[in-house]
């Protein structure tokens, strides 16, 4: 199997279990709706230019930042953080399933994923 194909399945299957933990935890899913795009907001980064538009973009959509986020919210036991981190990681798997992955600073279309 090509490795594209196996990081959409990998994206996929973020998306999935980041759900079911979602549900699991008791999220509200109008905060989830809500919250769900707010990582694109990176995407104003590209106002700048290229470079800094990758830049930023990547930085929201590597699982570094939500696990990061995820782990606070573990260790101090606030079900919220752990929610909004669920809430990132589930954008970032939806984003990989459908084929949108990290940008190069080349062009916005241009990503480790295929070109978009």
């Amino acid at each position: 199997m090509q490795p594209r194909i196996l990081l959409r399945l990998e994206g996929g299957t973020l998306l999935a279990v980041s759900l079911i933990l979602y549900g699991y935890t008791g999220g509200n899913w109008l905060l989830f709706a809500l919250l769900i795009l707010v990582p694109d907001l990176s995407a104003l980064g590209y106002l700048a230019g290229n470079k800094a538009g990758a830049y930023t973009y990547n930085l929201f959509h590597i699982y570094l930042l939500p696990a990061i986020l995820g782990l606070c919210g573990l260790l101090s036991a606030n079900t919220l953080v752990l929610q909004v981190a669920l809430i990132w990681f589930a954008h970032i798997g939806g984003d990989r399933l459908l084929g949108f992955g990290l940008k190069y600073p080349t062009a916005f279309k241009d990503t480790h994923l295929d070109r978009v």
